[in-house]
């Protein structure tokens, strides 16, 4: 199913910074030894029906020891199971909420593309919670209701922290959902960043470093160089193109490419060569009302768009003198 071209133009889209649910690792134990893996993920993984574990094999969310099989692979004892974008223990729908400025950039019957604000979050993490994303999309877009990865995050195909501003894709059904995800995982969606760093960010250059949650605080990821800490906190690979840096107030303003961006990959990969984000404090940057971030371009498919330019000079008053 070809995307639709909205009004007969060529579209330039946009898709953010992809920040995804941390995947989880199981391994398998003695016992469980010789069980298929669809029935394993069904039986390990409560909020996972058989059926949505076969989806997640086929589409390659789901590896072992880094290697895609298939659903009736025979587990060995010792085996690591990768499952991306699990299932949320406690799923729910997200409230509705028409009160949230939703500025559409691209609308068609299959998608649409919107531009988030800072400060917004993507998804709601309680139960009625208001003033999200996903809330404002379920609101205009109804039936965007259970389409897509989980029931609070409506036809949404990636995240953006709360701080993190641009341009994101959401689905209107689950066809299109479903086509998205694949282009998504195969790389052939596009996806470039905006950032303010601090100091003087060397470009052209390739940060491919694995990351993984830290154990010490979960707010946060960190990078893995150790072989050794990459297997014991199941890091994954990650890799942020710099594709371009000039010197700007306080820092650098840097271009980035990050087709398939994890969960904070593009913050602390920056903040790892010395150059976080300005007001980043979670990674080491000077402290301002939100981190310097903006989802600027998306490629999908042979179809593209380019929007949502980022005008960080309005932003003056807010970045001029970060706090000391």
């Amino acid at each position: 199913m070809p995307l639709e071209r909205a009004n007969g133009v060529e579209e330039r889209a946009i898709i953010c910074e992809g920040s995804q649910v941390p995947a989880v690792e199981l391994e398998i134990e003695g016992e469980e030894a010789g069980e298929r893996l669809d029935v394993f993920l069904a039986r390990r993984v409560p909020e996972l029906s058989r059926a949505r574990a076969k989806v997640l094999i086929e589409t390659g969310e789901v590896r072992v020891d880094g290697r895609r099989v298939k659903k009736s692979y025979a587990l060995a004892a010792g085996d690591r199971v990768t499952l991306e974008n699990p299932p949320s223990p406690a799923d729910f729908h997200a409230a509705p909420d028409s009160s949230l400025a939703l500025e559409v950039l691209l609308e068609t019957d299959s998608y649409v593309v919107v531009d988030k604000q800072a400060g917004v979050p993507s998804h709601p993490l309680r139960e009625g919670e208001l003033g999200t994303l996903a809330g404002a999309l379920v609101a205009r877009y109804p039936e965007m209701r259970g389409v897509g990865y989980r029931k609070r995050e409506p036809g949404i195909l990636h995240r953006l922290d709360s701080g993190t501003s641009g341009l994101m894709l959401a689905a209107r059904n689950q066809q299109t959902f479903d086509q998205l995800r694949r282009m998504l995982r195969a790389g052939e969606i596009e996806k470039k960043y905006l950032a303010r760093c601090v100091g003087v960010v060397p470009a052209p250059m390739i940060i491919d470093t694995p990351i993984a949650t830290d154990p010490r605080d979960r707010r946060k990821v960190r990078v893995c160089t150790d072989p050794r800490e990459v297997k014991r906190l199941g890091a994954q690979s990650a890799r942020t193109e710099v594709l371009s840096s000039t010197q700007a107030e306080h820092g650098s303003l840097v271009e980035l490419r990050a087709n398939n961006a994890r969960r904070h990959q593009i913050r602390v990969h920056l903040a790892s060569i010395g150059h976080p984000l300005l007001g980043d404090s979670l990674y080491g940057g000077p402290p301002l009302d939100h981190h310097l971030l903006h989802a600027t371009s998306l490629r999908v498919g042979t179809l593209s768009i380019t929007t949502s330019i980022w005008n960080y000079a309005t932003s003056a008053p807010k970045i001029a003198a970060p706090k000391e």
